[in-house]
């Protein structure tokens, strides 16, 4: 019997999927151009179409904050329990959090 390959998307087919509108439509432009400052609160949402920079399945949903730029990709702290983890991630995979 062959072990199961346990890689970066493993158990991802559900969660990584657009739904059938979607599908094969190009990101907007207001998500790729949209500027975020230090402090401003994002939610992750990846977008599957774009792999580069896509945040792991566990970060899915959740609220971080951005605490600086990398090139044209944000730095983003999320708690995960009650760890701190930092995630550099494109603005196609960021949602700002309407409060």
């Amino acid at each position: 019997m062959v072990k199961a390959s346990s890689g970066y998307r493993h158990r991802t087919r559900k969660l990584l999927k657009k739904s059938v509108r979607e599908r094969g439509s190009v990101p907007p432009l207001s998500t790729v151009m949209r500027e975020y400052k230090e402090g401003d609160k994002v939610c992750i949402v990846p977008n599957p179409a774009v792999q580069d920079a896509l945040p792991h399945r566990r970060y899915v949903g959740k609220v971080g904050v951005v605490v600086g730029k990398r090139g044209r990709a944000y730095i983003v702290e999320v708690y995960i329990g009650d760890k701190k983890k930092t995630l550099i991630t494109y603005p196609e995979h960021l949602r700002p959090v309407s409060a």
